[in-house]
């Protein structure tokens, strides 16, 4: 479940202007563009294509919302607080709209169709609301607003997948980059709003995928991350002519490999999978390619089999634990992180403490961790009582955020003495003594400059150190 994916920052963290000054690509309008994006990589990919379909029809990008004529808030509705700080995030954007009355302010994304009576009508807090399968249909709405009308278009697609569009990389570095193979999810977790918000799964036809791959790589890339809510059901099939052959199916573990093939200098990583589909075929396809990482994001959500069954995970404990099993003996040295909801409707502290054993079973180098938060329209918000009291749920947060902080310390600590492959990704936060880069695992490492080596490089470091978070080591040779 995607979506659930790195909302544990803070508020400065999830929060990012992705507008960079660049020159428009089409016809220069004079108008300047400022993107912020909340919540999962998939909605900073989506303000990518947003930024390039605008920048098409000419629009500039900027840094500051203050000179900026349109202003768009690329959404996350996984959790209430996200709702909250979108909303107090308009308001200060409704400051500087007083200032600049020919301002532009819209909603994108996983938020917009719940909430668009609300944030047009109710609070009149924004001019355009737009939904994830809508972003083709932008100059057409801002040209609404422009005649002084307010715009919607929250439809959902069956086909969209933005398959064409190439994205512009905002905030990049020039080194990593996100690929979105598919969008939407068939799942219907009961917890989870995706299906909602972004409609039925439909996957990207490879070939443009590859293409994308090949070009970052040829544009200096040197390392993309596969994206869609749930990769391991990637299934594409061309259509087919009357009369023509049929065309073979290409499933997840063959688009890795094709991905793969484009460079071994070209890193692959991925993001997320479920435990219903990831595949033996997947794993080895791993093994085999030394540029795909060696890490998997594998949302348990809960270690009991009765909790699942209300989540409608579709799975067990014992299925999890045998993908776990078969993670450990196809890719032994795999990173495995996860997702974990403390609190879901009716569950025991009995119930509770096999997630704790689960989370022991595994030693999750790092976890997602929530109190659970009921979201409306979902199936858990229309069957059952949000029966837990939140003292509860939050102590048995604690317990999980405990427990997986001696997990990631355990995993770090068994890296120390040992060297690790790592990509330059830039300067530490801290130092700009320090370069910092994610090995095979994931894990960040921390290493003194060296002169002979820049960003966009791969080094060999050994870790000396580590904190519960980040290796500190030495470039060797």
């Amino acid at each position: 479940m995607l979506e659930l994916e790195h909302t544990t920052k803070t508020h400065d963290e999830a929060r990012q202007g992705e507008a960079l000054d660049m020159l428009p690509t089409g016809k220069s309008t004079g108008r300047k563009l400022y993107i912020e994006s909340y919540g999962c990589q998939m909605n900073f990919s989506d303000s990518e294509i947003v930024a390039s379909i605008l920048l098409d029809n000419g629009f500039e990008t900027t840094k500051d919302y203050k000179e900026a004529d349109v202003v768009f808030i690329n959404t996350c509705s996984i959790r209430e607080n996200a709702e909250q700080r979108v909303r107090n995030r308009l308001k200060e954007f409704e400051s500087a709209k007083n200032r600049n009355p020919g301002m532009i302010v819209g909603v994108l994304g996983c938020m917009a169709e719940r909430l668009k009576s609300k944030f047009l009508e109710e609070e009149k807090l924004v001019d355009v609301v737009v939904g994830p399968d809508a972003y083709r249909d932008l100059p057409n709405l801002i040209g609404k607003v422009d005649d002084g009308n307010k715009a919607v278009n929250v439809l959902l697609s069956r086909e969209e997948t933005y398959a064409d569009i190439n994205p512009v990389r905002l905030n990049s570095n020039g080194i990593s980059a996100f690929v979105s193979i598919m969008r939407g999810c068939d799942n219907m977790c009961s917890f989870c709003v995706v299906p909602f918000t972004r409609g039925r799964e439909r996957s990207r036809d490879h070939q443009s995928i590859v293409k994308e791959a090949r070009e970052l790589f040829e544009a200096g890339y040197k390392e993309v991350t596969l994206l869609g809510q749930n990769v391991d059901s990637y299934k594409y099939t061309a259509a087919v002519a009357e009369g023509g052959e049929p065309q073979p199916t290409v499933n997840f573990a063959q688009l890795l490999a094709m991905v793969a093939d484009v460079s071994p200098d070209l890193r692959v990583r991925f993001s997320t999978s479920h435990p219903k589909d990831i595949t033996d075929e997947v794993l080895h396809t791993m093994a085999r390619y030394e540029n795909i990482c060696k890490y998997i994001h594998l949302p348990v959500q809960s270690g009991n089999s009765r909790v699942l069954d209300l989540m409608n995970r579709t799975y067990d404990r014992a299925w999890y634990m045998e993908r776990i099993d078969a993670i450990r003996r196809i890719l032994p040295d795999c990173g495995i992180s996860t997702d974990v909801i403390t609190g879901f409707c009716t569950e025991t502290e009995e119930e509770h403490a096999e997630t704790l054993s689960m989370m022991d079973y595994v030693k999750y180098d790092f976890a997602y961790m929530f109190a659970y938060s009921e979201r409306p329209g979902t199936l858990a918000a229309k069957r059952y009582a949000d029966d837990i009291p939140e003292d509860v749920k939050k102590r048995r947060l604690t317990e999980v955020v405990n427990k997986q902080q001696q997990h990631s310390l355990f995993r770090l600590q068994n890296f120390v003495g040992k060297v690790h492959k790592v990509l330059i990704e830039g300067f530490s936060k801290r130092s700009d003594q320090d370069y910092c880069g994610r090995n095979d695992q994931n894990t960040m490492v921390v290493f003194p400059v060296d002169s002979r080596f820049k960003p966009g490089q791969y080094v060999h470091v050994l870790a000396e150190r580590c904190t519960s978070a980040t290796l500190m080591g030495k470039i060797v040779d």
